[in-house]
Parts: C-alpha cells; structure tokens; sequence
C-alpha cells in the first residue's frame, strides 16, 4: 500500500467504535450504505408501523433514475448501477436514492434488499428532503448588507467606495453585536463580485487561523505537518496524506474555533494512526477528550450553500 495514503474526514466520515447496547440483537444484517455513516449498516427492530406504510402518498424520483420500485406507500425511482463491489450498496443523496450491485445479484434480489430496508429508505428520502428545504432556506443572498456565519458568530457584509477604503480591498470590524466587513466595492457591485470578494477574504483568514491551529495540536500530538492547503469540496471537511500535507476545507470558518480545532486535531491524528481504528480515536481523545461532542455539532449544523 502506497505511503502516500490519504485518509478523508467528511460529513459523513466513519464513526468512533460504539459501545455494545444491552438490547437484543437485531434481526439481521442488511447490506448496504447508509448516507449519513457510508458504513455497511443492520437493519435496526423499530416498533409500531413501517415508515413506508404509514407515510401519505409520495413519490421520490432521482434524476438519473433508471429503476422504479413501490415501497409502501411512497413511489421511488432510483439511479442504480452495477459495480464491482460485494454488497447491495444504498445510499439516499440530495437528488434521492442511489443503489448499486455486484453483476451476479439478480434484479429481483435487489428490489428484495430495497423492500427489506423500506422503513430506511423512506425516512431517509424525508429527511433529506427537509434537509433541503433548509439549505434553500440559509441560502445567502448576495448583496449590500447580508450576514453570514462566521466563527460561529454572525459577519454583516457592507459594501464601501469611500475615499477611505482602497477599491477592491476588505476592512474587518470586530463586533458587538454583528462582526463587519467592509468592501472597496460599489454599490452596484453584482451578486458574483460581492461573493468572490467575501470567499477571498474567508479564505485568507482561514489559511492563517488554520496554520495557528496546526502549529498549536501538532507538538501534542508529537507530530509535524508539512504542507497546509485549502479546499472547497462540497462533502469533505479535511484529509491527511502520509507525507504531512493536511488539506482544510476553507469553509470550517463559518463554524466555532471548538468545531475546527476538532477537524484540526482529527486530521493531524491521522499522521500517526492511519484509519479509524479505537486507536486512532483514542489518539483524538488524548489532545480532545470532548472530541465526540464536536463532531456532533459538525455533522449537524447547518451552514449555508456557496453558489
């Protein structure tokens, strides 16, 4: 295996070991993805009705769908695909279900896998749905005077072409009770002007926190970074190469120093336990012991879409 592994945080990166539950066991495995782990999962007991059965009338319809199944109530159709993988591999993204198999599973074994897992599928495809709906909702509108997360507190956008303020460039001013930055910008500046210039500023103040915080875990951690670079992937928060280069999503900025040193730390863990064995997170908790906590609130908070 290549030294030059990389190992990824996302949003949906895999999980800490889970402590045993003093319940029985469920009744069996299901194979599959679950999007919010991209873990096989099991098919978890769940009392009273099916969520398929007692959901209104609905129907789900994927944009590359291929494949169409009923599934109680809801009506779902899915994108599906052969791959080389072993399992009946589902997971439910922002555009639906998704569901790949393995070229010897038959169709009909497939669409037994999906009703077997309904009760999943149709609460995930509600869920993401609202999730959505959220995102539409936080979206920014780009103009004079917008506010948007920053740190965890709040950062109100002014547009400036004052004498005072250089064309082109950003002032910050230190709030109570709104954080603000100032751009050189005209009044008239279009939508994609004010977005690029506040995401440069972001950017730029992201890399130097970022470098602060790395420099801060490392020597904790008994480790040493190489190499810091940005990223704007969608789904991804951080990753870390065996050859010390780290990569940050600029993005992290939106979210509290507590949320980013978590990603900080779990990336630099990676230089010395390269997965997510109990040792790995074990090397977390050494610097973070509240590591879980915050990783929680990453996963869950919701931070506006850049488009």
């Amino acid at each position: 295996m290549s030294r030059f592994l990389q190992l990824v945080l996302d949003l949906f990166d895999s999980a800490p070991p889970a402590p045993k539950l003093p319940t029985n066991p469920p009744h069996g495995p299901a194979q599959g993805k679950d999007a919010s782990s991209d873990t096989t999962f099991q098919q978890i007991t769940v009392l009273g009705e099916p969520l398929a059965q007692v959901l209104p009338h609905a129907q789900f319809t994927h944009p590359r769908a291929t494949r169409r199944i009923q599934l109680g109530h809801t009506d779902v159709a899915y994108a599906f695909r052969r791959s080389k993988r072993r399992t009946i591999g589902m997971a439910v993204g922002p555009d639906g279900l998704e569901v790949s198999a393995p070229r010897w599973v038959t169709l009909g074994e497939v669409e037994s896998a999906l009703r077997e897992k309904a009760d999943w599928i149709g609460r995930k495809l509600v869920e993401m749905g609202e999730r959505q709906q959220q995102l539409g909702a936080a979206r920014i509108d780009w103009r004079d005077g917008v506010v948007l997360p920053y740190l965890g507190d709040q950062l109100q956008v002014l547009l400036d072409s004052s004498a005072t303020l250089k064309k082109n460039s950003a002032q910050f001013e230190e709030g109570p009770p709104l954080h603000t930055l100032r751009l050189g910008l005209p009044h008239h500046a279009t939508p994609e002007q004010i977005r690029d210039a506040v995401q440069a500023w972001l950017m730029r103040q992201a890399k130097a926190l970022f470098t602060e915080r790395l420099n801060h875990f490392a020597p904790q951690l008994g480790v040493q970074w190489q190499r810091l670079s940005l990223s704007s992937a969608a789904t991804r928060w951080g990753s870390a190469s065996a050859n010390g280069a780290i990569r940050l999503n600029w993005r992290l900025v939106h979210h509290k120093l507590a949320v980013i040193d978590y990603v900080v730390a779990h990336e630099l863990s990676h230089l010395r336990v390269m997965d997510h064995s109990p040792r790995f997170w074990d090397t977390v908790h050494s610097v973070m012991p509240d590591y879980a906590q915050r990783r929680r609130v990453l996963k869950d908070e919701l931070l506006p879409p850049w488009q």
